[in-house]
């Protein structure tokens, strides 16, 4: 493969002295997980959306080609990097226990913790099916811990949905706000608790008489607070349709 320096005629043995010549990965060198360590670097640095196949060749000084002798497409490279990230971020940690609200509430604090470690990619963590191991296993994990509440296959796959909907959904949204920048954040973070003081009683009565300020998106506490919530519902179910037996 050539080297990079335009016109200069030289091949891969020549050394890149100029500044921004660097010589190209020689073709064996590049594997899919140089591959994936890269895409980590070049989308937490500039973004999805400035993320190409392009952008990446130039990050690893080599040509896009060579690229898809490892990934069919840029879609396919996401997908097995965030299931590569959720592997490197949390797997081999979910382990069942005698409790499976605990192990349920567990999993659902590595996730959301996953989620603020590489916040870039909330949107498409939450949206996305990889359909890759570290996926399957979590998706295995939660439907043991609702059979094990007691739930029927028909409840647990619509509650392993619900469940996975609002962990998700609440940790994108944190993450989201984590990636603004610091002035955009604090000042949507402080409206809840001083613009909205401020509203006239006369128009929104019911916010003017709270007596302690509305939470934020980032308070620590409502993810918790919603996690015990579906886990009672799940109790109660359970508990309904015993007695009902």
């Amino acid at each position: 493969m050539g080297g990079t320096r335009g016109g200069s005629g030289e091949g891969d043995a020549a050394d890149g002295t100029a500044a921004g010549n660097r010589r190209r990965l020689a073709r064996d060198t590049l594997s899919r997980r140089v591959i994936l360590d890269a895409a980590e670097r070049v989308a937490t640095r500039d973004g999805l959306e400035a993320f190409t196949f392009q952008a990446l060749a130039k990050e690893l000084s080599a040509h896009p080609t060579s690229l898809y002798r490892h990934f069919r497409d840029k879609d396919e490279l996401i997908l097995e990097l965030i299931d590569d990230l959720r592997a490197r971020s949390y797997g081999g940690q979910l382990q069942a226990t005698d409790s499976w609200r605990d192990d349920l509430r567990a999993q659902a604090r590595h996730i959301h913790d996953h989620y603020m470690r590489y916040p870039v990619f909330a949107l498409q963590m939450a949206a996305r099916t990889t359909r890759r191991p570290t996926e399957f296993a979590n998706v295995d994990f939660a439907l043991d811990c609702l059979k094990r509440a007691g739930l029927s296959d028909e409840e647990a796959v619509v509650h392993v949905r619900i469940l996975g909907n609002t962990i998700r959904s609440l940790s994108a949204m944190e993450a989201g706000l984590r990636a603004l920048d610091a002035e955009t954040r604090d000042r949507d973070t402080l409206a809840w608790e001083l613009e909205y003081r401020r509203l006239p009683a006369d128009k929104y009565p019911r916010i003017a008489a709270l007596t302690v300020p509305l939470s934020p998106i980032g308070d620590p506490r409502i993810f918790d607070h919603a996690i015990d919530m579906l886990l009672d519902a799940v109790e109660a179910r359970v508990r309904n349709r015993t007695r009902q037996e």
